[in-house]
């Protein structure tokens, strides 16, 4: 009968002269040294760390407590997957790294989730995920569940939000009143606290928002009456400061008051205009969108509804696909944003009986 070590830390056995040994995760870890080991560690593909932590006590307590994913960002080791929902309660991912769909576990049932217009973000190692009523959800992959979250101060829908490491950030929407707000607030994952922050100079909803240039950036949106705003903001996160950014958004409404489809890679901004079906990037210095070429033509749809635009790490990606009565594609394609027109490479697909509703990149 095989026996095993208590810790699980056998690595295998090997025979030489006559004698068997063990060779252990100890030895090894002793042999090169526990820092080098956990380097080394930081840069295989998260795929494998459900298995790897089977082997070794102590990573798997930097695996399950998180500390794992901390040290992969302090030491600028992110691997993106991407989080989409085409039902009201379901959620999968895909692993670009492996090419494969992950199912998700189901949102626990709630009346306040039955609707499909929600916003999400992932922040850190979690995707957030609001619906009606102030309730929001919380998937951990740590634990590879679903939990109750903490509100935010000033709880909001149709708002805008960018997330960096483990902090995100979110500012305008509506309250449940209708009332469209100029609030803005932080999201720390590591303490699941919402700090408030200084108010925007205009209020606004159906706006857009992303991290560029060390700054928190909101564009676009409507005020009251449903007037479109042209203008952006950004918040310096050092002086706590809001400045406005006249005309940033104009003309990149399709239909009135739809919130932009903006993505910034490499602290360079794009947006996918949907009404001519074209990718552009935003030139700070003359303030003006500059058209590179089209969007995948099969993602595309006139009003924005069904198709997400996000980065990827280094990469542009769009996730949509063509419908029909009886069901359709969803399809993901990328591109690494340079100085050519966009040229965008097909990287997975499936069959979905209904479009993508809602979508996060979550990078650690």
């Amino acid at each position: 009968m095989e026996t095993h070590e208590p810790s699980g830390h056998r690595l295998s056995d090997w025979v030489h002269g006559g004698q068997q040994h063990v060779v252990s995760w100890s030895d090894i870890i002793s042999g090169i040294g526990r820092s080098l080991f956990i380097k080394c560690l930081l840069r295989l593909s998260r795929s494998d760390y459900g298995s790897v932590a089977c082997l070794n006590r102590d990573f798997n307590l930097l695996v399950r407590s998180g500390e794992i994913y901390c040290l992969r960002r302090n030491n600028g080791v992110a691997e993106y997957w991407l989080y989409f929902s085409c039902n009201p309660l379901q959620w999968d991912a895909y692993d670009p790294h492996r090419g494969r769909w992950i199912q998700v576990p189901k949102i626990p049932p709630d009346k306040c989730f039955m609707c499909s217009d929600k916003e999400s973000l992932a922040v850190g190692t979690e995707l957030l995920v609001f619906g009606m009523a102030h309730i929001v959800y919380r998937y951990s992959i740590l634990t590879n569940s679903w939990t109750r979250a903490d509100p935010m101060n000033s709880p909001r829908c149709l708002f805008g939000s960018t997330s960096v490491g483990e902090k995100a950030y979110v500012a305008g929407g509506s309250d449940s009143s209708g009332r469209i707000l100029s609030s803005a607030e932080m999201y720390d994952s590591e303490t699941h606290t919402w700090t408030p922050l200084p108010c925007m100079n205009k209020a606004r909803k159906l706006c857009s928002g992303t991290f560029m240039d060390g700054k928190f950036f909101v564009i676009g949106g409507v005020t009251n009456n449903n007037k479109v705003l042209a203008c952006g903001e950004e918040y310096d996160l050092e002086w706590r400061s809001w400045r406005v950014i006249n005309n940033m958004s104009e003309g990149l409404y399709g239909v009135a008051g739809a919130p932009p489809l903006i993505a910034a890679v490499n602290n360079q901004l794009y947006v996918a205009d949907y009404s001519d079906k074209d990718v552009k990037r935003y030139d700070k210095l003359n303030n003006r969108w500059i058209t590179l070429g089209k969007l995948p033509e099969q993602c595309v749809s006139n009003d924005s509804c069904g198709i997400a635009f996000r980065a990827c790490g280094d990469r542009l990606v769009v996730i949509g696909g063509p419908r029909t009565y009886t069901g359709g594609t969803i399809e993901l394609h990328s591109w690494i944003p340079d100085q050519q027109p966009p040229v965008w490479n097909l990287v997975a697909k499936r069959s979905s009986k209904s479009f993508v509703y809602n979508m996060a990149v979550m990078g650690c």
